[in-house]
């Protein structure tokens, strides 16, 4: 979703670059409240007194497991299929469990990434959202659906008191506005302006979905249209 969305203020704004960085999710609505993103692609909840907030989708649960895996035999997992598993929880995890489970490790991972690392070597299994088992992709493990599982929401955000034109625009394009929108403004209407884009990153995140990088936009410069040129008359 943030490449297509990139991809149209591409479009839009040709003038004004617009970068994403990821950042681990729990280090994105900080980055966003010091003045590091201007935008990100954030997991609800967040503190909504001090951010704006727009939820996007829900991203189902997955299960993932090694390739030769016993449950790949299936096309969805239950909670129940997992009893006897040892269910890996990443001190990271963005999912709001009452009771994780199977059986517990000894020790939590300290990210999603070790926890993956952990699977492949056989150790235990991991449920996370189904982007961040795309972002820690491995050709010896795969995933399935967990049913009955906690899911997790993303939203774009940014900070209430931060709301510029800049950021108006990737609302809009996310919104999907479209260019003559009277919400947004056409890119001949924007004026010099920096800005960065996040996106908390889909780990246990985007968005940051994410840091970014200033964009300006300048207009050049010249003579207005019909003006004369030439060297002045002095007068005799």
């Amino acid at each position: 979703m943030p490449d297509k969305w990139v991809r149209v203020w591409h479009e839009r704004l040709p003038d004004v670059p617009l970068t994403l960085a990821q950042v681990p999710a729990g280090e994105a609505c900080d980055l966003l409240l010091g003045g590091g993103a201007d935008v990100g692609f954030v997991r609800l909840p967040v503190d909504r007194t001090v951010l704006s907030a727009i939820p996007l989708y829900t991203e189902r649960t997955v299960v993932v497991v090694p390739k030769d895996h016993l449950v790949t035999a299936v096309d969805e997992v239950s909670l129940e299929d997992l009893s006897d598993e040892i269910v890996l929880h990443p001190l990271d995890d963005v999912l709001d469990w009452e009771r994780l489970p199977g059986r517990p490790a000894f020790e939590r991972p300290a990210t999603t990434g070790d926890a993956v690392e952990l699977v492949a070597a056989g150790i235990g299994v991991l449920a996370v959202p189904l982007s961040l088992a795309r972002l820690h992709h491995r050709k010896d493990l795969t995933h399935r659906p967990l049913l009955g599982a906690p899911e997790s929401s993303v939203a774009l955000a940014w900070p209430q008191d931060a709301t510029t034109d800049l950021v108006e625009d990737f609302i809009g394009i996310v919104r999907g506005r479209t260019v003559n929108s009277t919400r947004g403004r056409r890119p001949a209407q924007q004026e010099e302006k920096s800005g960065r884009a996040a996106t908390g990153k889909q780990n246990g995140a985007t968005p940051r979905r994410g840091s970014g990088t200033a964009a300006s936009r300048r207009g050049s410069g010249g003579a207005p249209k019909g003006a004369k040129r030439g060297r002045p008359r002095r007068r005799s």
